[in-house]
């Protein structure tokens, strides 16, 4: 290493331990002798960096220079943690951990190649940038990421990788013998190995080899790769799964409530190959009826801390891109051993419960069951089923569908939202190209098996959360829904005014009822999408907790995650500390938990995220061969750069930028959710219908520029 790269490294790092001596010294003047010796340092060359530091530090704001040579910090405690927010000029923001502090503001200068999402140390200038703090970073706590998906670009002497994230504003150096095979132009993952701290790019290495740019199987594993999620199990996880053995023993189906006698069916999507839900009917002699509603015990075939184990905690969701499904287990397991297949006795946990003619609840039980499916119908066949009042078991579904419209209504009553989003599906060629495009209806035999499942989960929820006494609670995993923001709630009032829609705020329960009648009236409206998806964003986020907080869209009051342990973690953790209370076992971990907790709805973003770029990606790829052509579409966002419109026919979204409309200057409204042109005053709103023509497809940024057709 040269002397002057040695002195750079050497100089970040005494940098932040010299602010320390003076926070830890109550923030007495000191000269860079004391300084030194408070650090113990007494080699010339280093006690003269230490002199620089001072000298730099002053420059800077940090310190101020009371006398020549003694210095003091300007303010003490003006070190925070956050997440870096990095925009579009390369200057970011650090979002800290205190919600009532405001976010600082650092230079690209003082960023110290801290990347997006990074958390980092920050020390805080006593000025102000506007309302934002100044700052810059000293310290990079842990990455958010170092793993890359991107464009390698070789030259004859070496070669640079070219990141598709948007906010990775630098290339990497990749040096000619860690390209791994990748040649000129190739799509690849590259991981940051080592970054110089004197140095512009980071160096790094050729991990895998994606393949072509713009093909399908390139592409999707590129947004996996992206988001953090692996493109195989590692080979000890697989052989684990294979292991597992298939027989279930008599000591096991003794130990388990046997249901292989009564029906018991599942109803899933026609694609569908993991089975992890199925429900059994029985008219009890009492004139009631008895539901059990039996999920695949995935907690019974993977064992804590094995290797099968720690690989489903870290993914902690299945992934569902366009085309394919990236499972949080194995296959053996996922449409194998825990998947409820027809006519096999699988292993569940069951939740059972005994209901009147008005669905009322009259008992509940839940433990370890046998299962032997009679049946697998798909969506569609149930809803024929319901429609023509005849078919296969149809006394036992049109009797569990009259019990769902009941748990509905009730749902609803006590003041549950009812968000039906439009999911647009595609229609794939073999390649995977897009070929059409259609709207996924949901109807009664898609709510059918929510109703129970939701009331499974709401049940098994309140059963724990009674468990213990004030302080003593069970621990336990939650799905917890905060209720909006008034001021969120305020804003999406006052936009759906202006499509006729008056939404009561004054209580939760008015605020969900007034919410139900404009979904109902919404409906099939070109404007259904942007108020549903602006409604949705008004709302909180849902997140898993072991805090007993309640559900304020669905209006429970204890709810948690028991249905999908096949494709969610969360309810892997929920099976194994329902089992471990029922046979008597003590509270858990609270803050163990917690963390696991805080992993999983991290995952379950970025899995939205991930499914959100393929959509993009299809949709991009289908529009490619449209370009030029003309379509009626709804304004569905509008920022400072440009609006978004969502294509009617096809609900596809792209981007007219500001600039390119010619005929005024315009400005974004952001309080009213429009652009402004600054002479003619012409404004353009969210939710108002345009002619749009796809001007431009771009596959690799996942973006499709429109143009206004003007009057």
């Amino acid at each position: 290493m040269s002397k002057k790269k040695n002195n750079s490294s050497i100089k970040l790092v005494l940098t932040q331990m010299v602010l320390d001596v003076f926070e830890q010294n109550g923030n007495t003047p000191l000269n860079y002798k004391q300084v030194s010796a408070k650090l113990n340092v007494r080699d010339p060359e280093s006690r003269e960096i230490i002199f620089e530091i001072l000298k730099d530090e002053a420059f800077s704001g940090v310190l101020k220079e009371l006398s020549p040579g003694k210095f003091q910090l300007l303010e003490l405690k003006t070190f925070i943690e956050g997440k870096v927010d990095l925009t579009n000029d390369g200057s970011a923001f650090i979002v800290t951990d205190d919600e009532f502090e405001s976010d600082i503001f650092v230079a690209p200068r003082k960023l110290r190649n801290a990347l997006n999402g990074d958390r980092v140390k920050v020390y805080v200038y006593a000025k102000s940038k506007g309302k934002h703090k100044e700052g810059e970073v000293i310290e990079i706590i842990q990455r958010a990421k170092t793993e890359f998906t991107g464009i390698v670009k070789l030259s004859e002497r070496f070669a640079f990788f070219v990141p598709d994230d948007r906010k990775m504003m630098h290339d990497i150096f990749i040096p000619m013998n860690q390209l791994n095979g990748a040649k000129n132009g190739i799509k690849a993952v590259a991981e940051i190995t080592d970054w110089p701290s004197d140095a512009k790019n980071p160096i790094g290495r050729i991990k895998h080899i994606l393949g072509a740019q713009g093909e399908n199987d390139t592409e999707m594993n590129a947004i996996l790769a992206e988001y953090g999620f692996p493109l195989s199990f590692p080979a000890e996880v697989e052989h684990e799964a294979e292991e597992i053995p298939e027989v279930i023993t008599e000591q096991e189906i003794a130990k388990r409530r046997d249901f292989r006698d009564i029906l018991t069916f599942t109803i899933d999507p026609f694609d569908a190959k993991d089975f992890d839900d199925a429900i059994s009917f029985k008219r009890l002699e009492n004139g009631n009826y008895e539901v059990g509603v039996h999920i695949a015990d995935v907690s019974h075939y993977i064992i804590p801390d094995s290797a099968l184990d720690k690989e489903a905690l870290d993914r902690a969701t299945s992934v569902y891109l366009v085309d394919r499904v990236i499972p949080m287990l194995p296959e053996r397991l996922s449409n194998g051993l825990c998947s409820l297949r027809p006519k096999e006795d699988k292993l569940c946990f069951s939740a059972v419960f005994e209901m009147n003619e008005e669905a009322h609840i009259i008992t509940e039980w839940y433990g370890k069951t046998i299962i032997h499916s009679n049946r697998r119908f798909t969506y569609e066949e149930v809803q024929e089923i319901i429609e023509a009042k005849a078919g296969d078991h149809v006394d036992e579904i049109l009797k569990l569908n009259e019990l769902a419209y009941i748990l509905r209504a009730r749902k609803f009553k006590n003041g549950a939202i009812s968000f039906e989003t439009t999911e647009v599906k595609f229609m794939l060629d073999a390649s995977g190209k897009p070929t059409g495009v259609y709207v996924k209806e949901r109807k009664d035999a898609h709510k059918l098996i929510e109703d129970f499942m939701l009331l499974a989960n709401r049940k098994v929820a309140e059963y724990v959360s009674k468990l213990g006494k004030g302080k003593h609670k069970y621990t336990f995993v939650y799905r917890a829904h905060d209720s909006p923001k008034p001021e969120s709630l305020a804003n999406f009032a006052k936009f759906a005014e202006r499509f006729g829609y008056k939404i009561n705020t004054k209580s939760d329960k008015e605020t969900a009822k007034s919410l139900n009648f404009l979904m109902e009236d919404v409906e099939g409206k070109k404007e259904q999408n942007v108020l549903t998806q602006l409604a949705i964003r008004s709302m909180a986020k849902a997140i898993y907790t072991t805090k007993t907080s309640s559900h304020y869209g669905l209006a429970f009051d204890h709810y948690t995650h028991f249905t999908s342990p096949i494709r969610r973690y969360p309810d892997v953790m929920v099976h194994r500390l329902l089992f471990h209370y029922l046979n008597g076992g003590q509270s858990a971990n609270a803050e163990h938990y917690e963390e696991l907790c805080k992993h999983s709805s991290q995952m379950e973003k970025k899995a939205a995220d991930a499914e959100r770029a393929s959509v993009k990606y299809k949709q991009a790829e289908y529009l490619r061969d449209q370009v030029g052509n003309v379509f009626s579409g709804v304004i569905s966002g509008v920022t400072e750069w440009g609006m978004y419109v969502e294509i009617i026919e096809n609900k596809c979204e792209g981007m007219i930028r500001l600039r390119d409309i010619s005929d005024d200057f315009y400005t974004l409204d952001e309080k009213n959710y429009a652009i402004i042109g600054q002479r003619k005053k012409k404004i353009y709103q969210l939710g108002d219908e345009v002619t749009i023509r796809v001007k431009n497809v771009d596959l690799t940024k996942k973006q499709i520029d429109f143009s206004l057709v003007q009057d």
